[in-house]
């Protein structure tokens, strides 16, 4: 029922009871204009009564309809309106919250499915090379390998492996941290173009190895900003990283430090295979591989973009892939000049 209505039928009520008031006062002798005032006082309640009983009888069907989506877990249940605007307001917020309980709970949803996914790579992940490793040292154990070149094949296999798993643990410790929002950004004015040279040294030895030839443009002057030195280092690191295991066929690695008026860009890419159209936009999912045997070659957990994401946006930047098959495939990510990490701002 409509507020306006029922303040009509209030004031309508009150006008005939006094009407009836000052008839018996004054002795009023219009028995007929009596008998009408009662008719329209009867009516009038009547009106209360059926609009009182109409929206008792709506409060239980929105409560029925309320109950069902909690008890069952209905969460496609929405709620009616009957053309009563207090009511609708109510009605509105109800189906508001009722959507955003549908949104949680398939986000909840998907969330399970990617533990479950995550649990299923992880512990694949874990148990094939601690195999091997088991396996290798028992044949050491067993003298299996005759002569001291095997010997020392078995140890580098050994060493590869353990290597591999130590850094996978480290991932894994490192998005637990970040999942459980316990990473400390610890602010300090940088130079970009350097910490970038810093991390290109790290990987000379793997592309000497693989015979990798490097092409950079980075600039000599400062590119300052203010990050934090471990986080930016991991980003740069997995995304050479991550262009290695996957580019290593186009036997090219480029990295490019550009400057945009409000911040600076790093483009780390390669000419090896690319990335597939269908498989762009899960990159950066955690334990995502668009290449399963090509992943296990390498050895890639599936965590590292999932982590260099996380951190680029922890520092308010941006992370994007761009591939064209063999020809160019380019991860970015950009910092935004003189950065001031939020929760250090007020220290």
């Amino acid at each position: 029922m409509k507020f306006d209505k029922i303040i009509f039928l209030i004031i309508l009520q009150f006008v005939v009871l006094n009407w009836i008031f000052i008839m018996d006062v004054n002795g009023h002798p219009g028995d007929i204009l009596k008998w009408t005032l009662y008719i329209m006082l009867f009516f009038i309640s009547a009106a209360f009564f059926i609009s009182r009983f109409r929206y008792l009888t709506q409060l239980k069907r929105m409560n029925k309809e309320i109950r069902r989506a909690v008890d069952d877990g209905n969460v496609k249940t929405r709620l009616l309106t009957k053309h009563d605007k207090e009511l609708n307001e109510f009605v509105f917020s109800i189906n508001e919250l009722v959507e955003q309980l549908e949104k949680i709970q398939v986000q909840s949803i998907k969330s399970e499915k990617a533990r479950k996914g995550i649990l299923s790579g992880i512990s694949h992940d874990i148990r094939t090379p601690l195999t091997s490793i088991i396996g290798y040292i028992d044949a050491l154990k067993d003298d299996i390998a005759a002569s001291e070149a095997e010997k020392k094949a078995y140890i580098d296999i050994i060493s590869r492996k353990a290597n591999g798993l130590k850094q996978l643990l480290d991932e894994l410790f490192q998005m637990a941290k970040i999942d459980a929002d316990e990473i400390t950004l610890k602010e300090e004015e940088l130079d970009f173009a350097e910490m970038t040279r810093e991390c290109l040294i790290e990987f000379l030895p793997d592309l000497k190895t693989e015979q990798i030839e490097l092409k950079t443009v980075i600039p000599e002057e400062k590119y300052i900003i203010n990050a934090d030195h471990l986080s930016l280092k991991r980003i740069i690191g997995n995304l050479i990283r991550n262009a290695l295991h996957y580019g290593r066929e186009g036997k090219i690695l480029g990295v490019e430090l550009t400057e945009t008026p409000k911040d600076y860009q790093l483009l780390i890419w390669d000419q090896g295979p690319g990335i597939a159209d269908e498989d762009v936009m899960h990159v950066f999912e955690r334990m995502y591989r668009g290449d399963q045997s090509r992943n296990q070659l390498c050895g890639g957990s599936g965590l590292g973009l999932s982590i260099a994401k996380a951190l680029v946006e922890k520092h308010h930047g941006k992370i994007w892939v761009e591939s064209i098959p063999w020809e160019r495939t380019v991860f970015g990510f950009s910092i935004p000049k003189q950065f001031i990490i939020p929760e250090l701002r007020n220290n």
